[in-house]
């Protein structure tokens, strides 16, 4: 895979600008997964006629589950009712789903495969979660140019849809190259307006923000509020990993809604989190400021992966840049709790520290964890697991009306959301805590994703709407990636069909892939 990369900085997580122009997909050695995708090119992919029996019905409104049979038929919905109700063509497939759940196929609204489904096109860890539609372009970083990407995408035909964001950092790094610490000028946001708009027109579902990053952490308010207005004007909405998620967290929510407010467009918060421990328990006011705004007439959301520890780059870990100052690097590190919450991961200069927490680093060089912190950052940087969040504060995000859910993870990823988002959503928080009833669970995974991106044939079970669909048994539906093994996995998902295609079944791909790219529609 050719792949031109730009990094707008180093020793960390930055914002990379993608000229993703991939004219030849080559098959790697040694990649199971790989080879398997290659040969299953050409797998049947025509939409199957199967009225499924004895179900229980959970169809993403939020509406009570029912035992139900469904009815799929050149690639949508054909009927859905109660047992016996369907009188189905004579040569349809049948299929008893005593005791599973029939829901909509799952939206990953925040999915960083951008790239790696080339590689990995079966997307294997994303089937086993039920997944059949993610979005990428997140966290202020897309490819570009948008309609060489979502036209790569439509010939690789990978398992899952494919939509896109455009990046405000993607384009802030076009229009300033280097010179990006500083705020832009009133020609230089013209211009990336421009680029916004040729984004939008070209496909993509509306602008992300990476304002944690580098080029997007130097961009003033006024500069993001241009921006989305260009996303508005094109019916698009505004995605934002905030300017803060631990200390400034009640300022950073209060622009978010700025920007929906003064931009005209809908805001999605991305992977809400009470970042460290100096904003523990102040979910509520988080939560209390989208729901006022809500009650104002915006239209604020946000989603959410079910687990206490993110992950970025470990530059992220000292706000003010100054990586060579121990003040600074000190001042970092007690705020995150301490090194051995700091997991460090793809650090390449040293891959056998990969997976140790920086305090475990430390000791093993004779170092504190200030100079530990150092070394790394001057050999290159690191990925970083932040294990940095509580547990109530998770909890009341993820009961809320406005949040969903999604993985900020993707095929081959080192963190656990990667391969385990949505299974441990039901597993976890539905079936052994109770946080959340089934029916709310799916909802955040279908009809909410669904409805921020426009998407009204998908998310939900009627008639009439595309056959995505996930069956699963709720009994057995569990994630089992870990922080040490972050691509096991999931068990519990039966099968997995894109427009009435089977995507998945009985714990594998089944080589048909029928994926292609979401364009948002003019």
């Amino acid at each position: 895979m050719s792949e031109r990369t730009k990094r707008a900085r180093h020793g960390g997580r930055s914002v990379r600008l993608l000229s993703v122009l991939i004219p030849g997909i080559a098959v790697g050695a040694g990649a199971p997964e790989r080879v398997a995708a290659q040969a299953a090119v050409g797998a049947t992919e025509e939409p199957a006629t199967v009225l499924f029996t004895n179900a229980t019905l959970v169809d993403g409104t939020g509406a009570p589950g029912y035992v139900g049979d469904l009815l799929i038929e050149g690639g949508t919905i054909a009927a859905l009712g109660a047992p016996g109700s369907i009188e189905a063509p004579p040569d349809a497939e049948r299929r008893d789903l005593t005791g599973l759940v029939l829901a909509p196929g799952f939206i990953d609204i925040h999915n960083h495969s951008t790239t790696r489904l080339f590689d990995f096109p079966l997307a294997t860890t994303q089937l086993a979660q039920g997944i059949t539609t993610i979005v990428v372009g997140a966290d202020g970083s897309s490819p570009w140019p948008i309609s060489d990407y979502l036209g790569r995408i439509d010939e690789l035909r990978p398992t899952v849809d494919v939509a896109t964001l455009v990046g405000h950092g993607t384009v802030r790094s076009l229009v300033m190259d280097e010179d990006f610490r500083r705020t832009a000028t009133d020609a230089e946001i013209a211009d990336m307006t421009v680029r916004v708009e040729r984004g939008m027109t070209e496909g993509a579902f509306g602008l992300s923000s990476g304002l944690e990053y580098d080029p997007g952490f130097y961009s003033s308010t006024g500069e993001l509020i241009a921006l989305a207005r260009a996303s508005a004007g094109h019916g698009g909405f505004y995605m934002t990993h905030m300017r803060d998620e631990e200390g400034g967290l009640l300022e950073a929510v209060d622009e978010a809604i700025r920007i929906g407010r003064e931009a005209g467009l809908p805001v999605q918060i991305s992977h809400i989190k009470a970042g460290n421990a100096s904003v523990w328990g102040r979910a509520p006011e988080v939560l209390e400021r989208i729901r006022r705004a809500n009650e104002a007439g915006l239209d604020v959301t946000a989603d959410q992966y079910p687990y206490q520890a993110w992950q970025s780059g470990l530059a992220i870990v000292v706000r003010s840049r100054m990586f060579s100052n121990p003040d600074s690097v000190a001042k970092g590190i007690a705020a995150a709790g301490g090194g051995n919450r700091l997991q460090i991961v793809a650090f390449w200069s040293e891959p056998e520290l990969n997976g140790l927490r920086l305090d475990e680093i430390a000791r093993r060089r004779g170092m504190t964890e200030v100079e530990a912190y150092m070394w790394i950052m001057e050999n290159g940087g690191s990925g970083l697991i932040g294990h940095t969040m509580n547990e109530g504060d998770v909890d009341a995000f993820m009961a809320s009306e406005w949040v969903m859910t999604s993985s900020d993870g993707g095929v081959r990823s080192a963190h656990p959301r990667g391969a385990g988002t949505f299974p441990r959503v039901l597993g976890h928080y539905v079936r052994e805590r109770g946080i959340l009833t089934l029916e709310r669970a799916v909802r955040r995974a279908t009809s909410m994703p669904a409805r921020r991106l426009g998407l009204d044939d998908r998310g939900v079970l009627r008639a009439g709407a595309r056959a995505d669909l996930v069956i699963f048994d709720p009994e057995r539906v569990v994630d089992r990636s870990t922080f040490d093994n972050g691509t096991r996995q999931a068990e519990g998902v039966e099968s997995v069909w894109l427009g009435g295609v089977e995507t998945w079944s009985a714990g594998e791909p089944t080589g048909a892939r029928p994926g292609r790219a979401i364009r948002r529609a003019p």
